[in-house]
């Protein structure tokens, strides 16, 4: 019995919180049903023992999953909090980066073409690309300034660096069993 105890704590050091017999909150997101500003996400949380783990991330994918379903541009509900601010960044870059790799031409590739591969706003995604510092100003407008390296490069960072890379927590679409209500008819309807 002190093997199984002794298997048991060196399975969560190493960061193993598998338990079939048990499910275990770690944070929730909200998400209004009729947001006048399109937000995706009003409101998300994971408990602060679980932070760090990639649940954040792991929540924000599935706000971008719903919106998709709704052929919506999502974006956070305003203001972010710094860590919200930081995860959601984090989470923009990673997956504006995805979606240029293996783009033939970086010159011709525009913010509007990026945020409708990802289902962001374009302000998102001109925010994730200031950041990477592969965004320039020139005659008043946005171009972005990429070459494959660079991409390549910043994505082999994210890889080292990012929580949701280091470890298994994946969002996986095909399990979300959700489809967006059919357009409702109003609380109020008049009799004719």
């Amino acid at each position: 019995n002190n093997n199984n105890n002794d298997n048991n704590r060196n399975s969560k050091e190493k960061g193993e919180e598998e338990d079939d017999r048990v499910h275990v909150p770690v944070g929730y997101f909200s998400k209004e049903k009729h947001s006048a500003e399109e937000y995706n996400l009003a409101c998300i949380l994971t408990l602060p023992s679980h932070q760090r783990r990639g649940y954040g991330s792991f929540l924000i994918a599935m706000s971008y999953e719903l919106s998709k379903r709704e052929c919506k541009f999502g974006t956070p509900e305003r203001p972010l909090s710094d860590l919200g601010r930081v995860s959601y960044r984090s989470y923009w870059s990673k997956h504006i980066l995805e979606a240029m790799r293996g783009h033939k031409n970086m010159n011709g590739l525009t913010i509007r073409e990026l945020s409708a591969k990802t289902m962001f706003r374009e302000s998102d995604v001109t925010s994730a690309l200031q950041s990477l510092n592969m965004l320039k100003y020139w005659k008043g407008q946005h171009i972005i300034s990429a070459t494959p390296k660079i991409v390549e490069t910043h994505l082999q960072s994210f890889s080292k660096t990012t929580t949701t890379n280091r470890s298994n927590l994946r969002f996986e679409p095909s399990f979300v069993n959700w489809q967006p209500p059919a357009a409702s008819e109003p609380l109020n309807p008049k009799k004719k």
